[in-house]
């Protein structure tokens, strides 16, 4: 696995990932459990995930380097379209999740 250096809006995070695509996910996946924690027990009001003292925002795109933060050289990826794309694998998992249980 490669180490990837994050950075969008608020977040700046070190990332273990096999390629930069699947580090644009984590950062996505990362702000999403804000609003929709997917491993909360219980119901989670919209008040506890927005209070959080560790609140991420994303920026409009995504800059990945396995160097260091703030290259000029870092792989920029759109934040809507790495979106897109994490929100297509949440709606698989949720079929299969429904397959399993059925």
């Amino acid at each position: 696995m490669a180490k990837f250096y994050v950075e969008s809006g608020t977040l700046r995070a070190i990332v273990d990932s096999a390629d930069a695509d699947r580090a644009a996910l984590w950062a996505i996946h990362t702000a999403m459990e804000q609003v929709m924690p997917l491993d909360a027990v219980g119901e989670v009001s919209l008040e506890q995930t927005c209070d959080a003292s560790d609140h991420v925002s994303l920026g409009e795109s995504i800059q990945l380097s396995e160097i260091g933060f703030g290259r000029e050289d870092a792989l920029q990826i759109d934040t809507f379209e790495a979106f897109q794309h994490w929100n297509q694998l949440f709606v698989a998992m949720e079929k299969l999740q429904k397959l399993l249980l059925s």
